[in-house]
This record gives C-alpha cells, structure tokens and sequence, in this order.
C-alpha cells in the first residue's frame, strides 16, 4: 500500500524563504499556523512551483500579505 500523507505531514517541505517571511510577520504566522495541513499544502505547492526567482518573491509576499486578510 502506497504511504500517503498525515495530518502532520505534508507532501511539500516548507521552503525556507517562505518560513522566513512568515517568521518575520507574527500576524500571518499565526494565520499559517491555524491553517489546515491541506491548505498549508497548497500554499506551499503554489510558491515552489513558479520558475522564475521574481515570481517566486511575489508569491510569497502575497502569501504573507493574503494570510493577513
């Protein structure tokens, strides 16, 4: 049988630039924080997706900026 994913593990490692910006935001931490492992999943998924490093910096400030929302 296939090893699939707990609820605290997620397919996706957090990416150190992203831990960093939402280390550095206290209100979006605790967002992150309150998160489900799914949806931290997919935030994670759609910042290490994009190729260039430009569109990886915008996405992870508007991953910090969105979670303040």
């Amino acid at each position: 049988m296939p090893k699939t994913a707990t609820a605290t593990e997620l397919p996706h490692k957090m990416p150190a630039d992203l831990q960093k910006a939402l280390a550095a935001d206290k209100v979006s931490l605790d967002k992150w924080e309150q998160l489900t492992p799914l949806a931290r999943n997919e935030w994670i998924c759609w910042n290490i997706t994009v190729k260039q490093e430009a569109t990886r910096k915008h996405h992870i400030k508007r991953t910090v900026a969105e979670l303040k929302e």
